[in-house]
């Protein structure tokens, strides 16, 4: 099966997960930026439906990382949120507007303008720990600068702030996720030695909470627009800075393939604005 099938299939697989799991949320009662909150989840079984599918999820990214670039199959997991918003106002009663339906479709019509104009292609699949040293620094920063705007605000601007730190993470884990699967077959020695397993849980992990946090605050999609937008935006960086890969491929693709991927970044933007209240937490 190629990359692309199944980076879509991955994509599916996140958004009805997302769905689920804020489904689950908005049936606790302690606020998002308490600590409570993630033990209430964790015993709803239609959050733990949720997460078993973000787990197969990432199961089905980590085969298509290891047959594809990572900005290809960031590109094509995106869509996740095109997905989720029928999902979305079928479970939990979220409105789909005119809004909504217009920056779905420029998503849409701009990853796939992106892939097909830029037809980026892959680099390095191995990667050093030093390589990563410069760009941790930075990516620790940008999150917990976010996380400690996203607790003074509420509503949709919590929702996207929240979700913008898990979007940086969700990239981050993407990427290790790439230098991961290429060292699954030298055995658990060299593997438990290695940064990668920890590098790994810990961006899952970071990625976990403040996604949780997006959804608790009931704006599905400004949660799931600035996760996917901020994950896109860290692997197409990390993808051309540490893995040198190229997202372009001949003599005047570059700028087209920058064209559509504004268009695809600025439909998920056009998504983060809801269009009415978000679903209560009857919804449930």
């Amino acid at each position: 099966m190629s990359a692309y099938i199944l980076a879509l299939l991955a994509a599916l697989s996140f958004a009805l997960g997302s769905v689920l799991q804020q489904r689950g949320t908005l049936q606790t009662s302690a606020k998002e930026g308490d600590p409570h909150f993630l033990l209430e989840i964790i015993r709803k079984p239609v959050w733990l439906l949720g997460g078993l599918l973000q787990v197969c999820g990432w199961v089905l990214q980590a085969v298509a990382l290891d047959r594809g670039s990572l900005v290809v199959v960031q590109s094509l997991c995106s869509l996740s949120l095109v997905f989720a918003l029928p999902l979305g106002a079928k479970l939990t009663d979220q409105h789909v507007g005119k809004r909504s339906i217009l920056g779905a479709s420029a998503t849409l019509i701009g990853i796939i303008a992106f892939l097909a104009f830029g037809q980026p292609q892959g680099g390095l699949s191995r990667l050093d720990s030093s390589d990563w040293w410069a760009v941790g620094f930075t990516i620790v920063a940008a999150i917990v600068l976010l996380a400690g705007l996203a607790r003074r605000r509420h509503g949709a601007v919590a929702a996207a702030l929240f979700a913008t730190a898990a979007g940086i993470s969700y990239g981050v884990q993407a990427a290790v996720t790439k230098v991961f699967v290429t060292q699954l077959g030298n055995g658990l020695g060299p593997l438990l030695t290695s940064w990668t397993p920890y590098a790994l849980i810990a961006s899952a992990l970071v990625g976990f909470a403040f996604q949780q946090s997006a959804l608790k605050t009931g704006f599905l999609a400004p949660a799931m627009a600035a996760s996917n937008a901020a994950t896109l935006a860290t692997s197409v960086l990390l993808g051309v800075i540490l893995f040198q890969e190229s997202i372009s491929n001949g003599e005047g693709r570059l700028p087209p393939a920058l064209i559509a991927l504004a268009i695809a970044i600025f439909g998920v933007v056009l998504l983060a604005y809801p269009e009415q209240k978000p679903a209560a937490a009857a919804a449930g």
